[in-house]
């Protein structure tokens, strides 16, 4: 028997809950890929974009590059409050994606228990059904087959955790470029008042 066949008896034998389940785990598994990709892919390009600002205030040009998040605030007058608003924004925006991560991370064991759980409960409902013929050698492939939920549940949670480490430790490189470049704003803001 093929490694399709395997996969295609394994569907056909399984409940509706069990499908949804896994299903449900199918679903949360690309989501977890898709954001990863996706805001990795982001916070590269708005890291470049701000290293490139912090490198041309280094430089001593006058005010801050256009590609930066804190040109907002560093229009008119600077104060450390409007970049303090500024900073807030850009944690919030580095951040997006996490949560969901969070939640994929920390539900998706439980979803896969909760498919256990109910396909265990209709092996054993079975078993008074089946009289002699629920042998040992009946129940326990389908008990088998039921953990399979649980293990897809493990499965999809790992990634996602270690996904939302991967974006918070990439949001937190950029934040960190971000409050040097409000420290050199400030100190210069500081040099011209005096």
């Amino acid at each position: 028997m093929g490694g399709l066949d395997i996969f295609f008896n394994y569907f056909s034998r399984s409940s509706f809950i069990t499908l949804f389940v896994l299903s449900w785990l199918s679903i949360y598994f690309i989501v977890s890929f898709t954001i990863l990709f996706s805001r990795m892919f982001e916070l590269n390009m708005w890291q470049k974009k701000e290293q490139s600002a912090l490198e041309s205030l280094l430089m001593g040009t006058n005010g801050i590059g256009s590609e930066s998040i804190l040109k907002r605030c560093s229009t008119g007058k600077i104060s450390k409050e409007k970049l303090s608003v500024c900073v807030s924004i850009a944690e919030k925006n580095a951040t997006n994606g996490i949560t969901w991560l969070s939640i994929v991370a920390s539900t998706s064991p439980f979803i896969g228990l909760f498919g256990t759980v109910v396909s265990i409960l209709e092996t054993f409902s079975q078993l008074g059904v089946g009289g002699a013929n629920s042998s040992l050698g009946v129940i326990a492939p389908a008990i088998s087959e039921a953990l399979v939920a649980t293990g897809a549940g493990i499965f999809v949670a790992i990634p996602a955790y270690t996904f939302s480490m991967l974006i918070k430790r990439k949001a937190y490189e950029l934040m960190s470029v971000i409050r040097r470049e409000v420290d050199i704003l400030v100190a210069t803001k500081e040099a011209t008042d005096d």
